[in-house]
C-alpha cells in the first residue's frame, strides 16, 4: 500500500518543503561517497545515541563527548538507507506541501523543526539505554501528517494497492498508520529483549507534537475572512 498523491489543492510554492527534501538528500548522497570509516562516526556523532545523554561516562570513553543536545536536530537530516530516506522524502513531498500552504514557510519549518525535537526526545525517553544512532526525518514528517490529518481529513489519499490503485480519506489511511505506530512502538516495550527495527516511539511523538502545536503555526486568514479545516466544506 503505497501512496501515490493527495488531492488536497495546494496554492503556493513549498519552498521550504523542496528545500528540507534537497538538504536530507545531498547529505545522504555525501555520506555514501565517504569511506564507512570516516561516514560511520560522523553518523555516530551526528545521530541521537540514547546512550550518550544517559550516561556521559559511557559517551567520554567511545569518543562521543557531550553536545549540548545537537544531535537532536542534526539526526533528522541523516538516513539509514536508500529506503529510509525514500519513504521519508515522499511522504514529506506529498503531504508537507499544503501544511507550508496552510502556515507559511518559515512557520512550517519552525513547526517541523520543533517537531522533530520533540519526536527525538520522546525516543530517548523510552530506550535510553541504546547505543546505536537515531537518525532520520520520520518524528517531523509525523508532526506534519499529524496536522494534516486535522486539516484534511476527508481529502482523498491515492493509494497503490498491487494491482489496483484506490482512493481513500486521509483519515482513514492516517490513522491506520498512526495504529501501526503505537502497536509497535507498545510492543516493543511489552516484549523485553526484541530489537526494534525503527524509532516508533519518535513516530508517535512527532504525530502528538503535531497534533498539540499545529495550530498555533497556522497563518491568520485576512480580515474578515474565516478560514476553516477542509473537513467542514469538502466530502
Amino acid at each position: 500500500m503505497i501512496p501515490i498523491r493527495d488531492t488536497a489543492p495546494c496554492y503556493s510554492r513549498p519552498l521550504a518543503t523542496w528545500g528540507l527534501i534537497v538538504v536530507c538528500v545531498i547529505i545522504f548522497v555525501w555520506l555514501q561517497f565517504l569511506p564507512f570509516e570516516v561516514s560511520n562516526p560522523l553518523i555516530a556523532r551526528f545521530g541521537m545515541v540514547p546512550l550518550r545523554y544517559s550516561d556521559p561516562s559511557w559517551a567520554e570513553h567511545v569518543g562521543l563527548p557531550f553536545d549540548g543536545y545537537l544531535s537532536f536536530l542534526t539526526s533528522l537530516f541523516l538516513h539509514g538507507n536508500w529506503f529510509h530516506l525514500i519513504i521519508n522524502m515522499w511522504f514529506l513531498w506529498i503531504f508537507g506541501d499544503n501544511i507550508e500552504d496552510r502556515m507559511g514557510h518559515l512557520s512550517f519549518l519552525a513547526f517541523y523543526l520543533l517537531c522533530g525535537l520533540i519526536a527525538t526526545a520522546l525516543q530517548w525517553y523510552f530506550d535510553p539505554r541504546l547505543e546505536i544512532p537515531v537518525v532520520g526525518a520520520s518524528g517531523p514528517i509525523a508532526g506534519v501528517l499529524a496536522a494534516y490529518f486535522f486539516l484534511y481529513p476527508l481529502e482523498r489519499v491515492v493509494l497503490w494497492v498491487p494491482p489496483i490503485v484506490v482512493h481513500v480519506p486521509a483519515i482513514a489511511f492516517l490513522g491506520l498508520w498512526v495504529i501501526i505506530q503505537l502497536y509497535e512502538a507498545t510492543t516493543s516495550i511489552l516484549f523485553e529483549g526484541g530489537v526494534a527495527k525503527m524509532a516508533w516511539w519518535a513516530h508517535l511523538g512527532g504525530f502528538i507534537a503535531g497534533f498539540l502545536l499545529y495550530r498555533l503555526f497556522l497563518k491568520k486568514p485576512p480580515d474578515g475572512i474565516k478560514m476553516e479545516d477542509s473537513s467542514s466544506f469538502k466530502i
